[in-house]
């Protein structure tokens, strides 16, 4: 039986503010209930919802520790009554509700996988969130196909990183937006047939010149602001917007005939308050047509830097410094 402590350092928000209010804080460590199982964390994710909490703008669900932190990697220790799958030393990368940031992170056992062949644990924990978003918007609501168009804002992002590597290798063609000349050599060295540097270039203009004036089938965003109308424009007919955060501005001025004239579909979700069983239901897609993919060698999450758990504030400010590319990774 492995020793578990009765109390741990976890990163704590002291208060909403900047990346100075993440402070080290003792915590007890937390008990496994039924379906649960505790997962000693090696490494932890770093995601703009966390940037968000510790502002202040997003708070914890019901029932979630204010712990941030949304996806680990690391061994079960201990298990819940009822968990049917792992056991102790089981390797796990996991999505949680929060309390990543943490020597010890509760996880639903549903919402955990194995380490994909070929990764490291800190690699696997920059996984489940941008995962289990991608999938979800980009293929379930978004409904991408083979030979379609995707356009995904913030190809340099972990989220983006993530669309264009999916979104190449279930065969679609791939536009993204990013911020430099730096950014966009990144996002074509990923697989992405367009790289538009939005500072210098209309990303609508160059998604019609791509298409031939089509458009494109599928937009995954998260700016928001004045994307909005924006993307009306960039969309091909029938072609599904999917919004899953607003950088910009949750605001826009729009023109809605647009929606009628291409009978676009505009749809969006978030991740962290839906279900246990929602949550589980991506996971079990995930693993049987995503993880083959990454056993395969075809893609893996594009990793930026890793900081310690203790300098989680410079971690959060490399993330708002919007120098990185790729996922920023938590090491324990």
């Amino acid at each position: 039986m492995t020793s578990i402590p009765a109390r741990m350092t976890a990163i704590g928000i002291r208060q909403p503010g900047g990346p100075e209010v993440l402070v080290p804080e003792e915590r007890p460590v937390p008990t496994p209930g039924p379906g649960e199982i505790l997962v000693a964390v090696e490494a932890a994710g770093i995601n703009r919802p966390d940037v968000m909490q510790r502002l202040g703008l997003y708070p914890p669900p019901k029932g979630a520790p204010d712990i941030p932190g949304l996806e680990i990697a690391g061994r079960v220790v201990a298990f819940g009554d009822g968990v049917q799958r792992w056991r102790e030393g089981d390797a796990v990368t996991a999505l949680v509700i929060g309390g990543g940031y943490a020597p010890y992170c509760l996880a639903h056992e549903s919402h955990a996988l194995p380490i994909p062949a070929n990764l490291t644990v800190i690699e696997a924990a920059a996984v489940p969130e941008t995962f289990f978003t991608v999938w979800h918007n980009v293929f379930e609501r978004g409904a991408l196909k083979s030979g379609e168009t995707f356009l995904v804002h913030g190809g340099s992002s972990g989220i983006g990183t993530t669309a264009i590597q999916l979104a190449k290798a279930f065969g679609a063609r791939v536009i993204t937006t990013a911020g430099s000349v730096e950014k966009c050599a990144a996002c074509r060295a990923l697989g992405a047939d367009l790289a538009v540097d939005y500072k210098t270039e209309d990303f609508v203009a160059a998604t019609k010149g791509m298409t031939g004036g089509v458009g494109a089938d599928v937009i995954l965003d998260i700016v928001g602001g004045d994307y909005i109308e924006r993307n009306y424009e960039a969309a091909a007919v029938e072609g599904r917007i999917v919004q899953i955060g607003f950088q910009s501005s949750p605001r826009a001025t729009v023109d809605f005939r647009r929606i009628m004239l291409k009978r676009l579909y505009h749809t969006g979700s978030t991740l962290r308050s839906r279900s246990i069983a929602d949550k589980a239901a991506i996971a079990r897609a995930l693993e049987e047509k995503v993880w083959p993919l990454m056993a395969a060698d075809r893609l893996r999450p594009v990793m930026d830097r890793t900081f310690p758990l203790m300098a989680a504030a410079e971690a959060h400010a490399r993330m708002e410094s919007s120098e990185h590319i790729g996922k920023i990774v938590l090491t324990i």
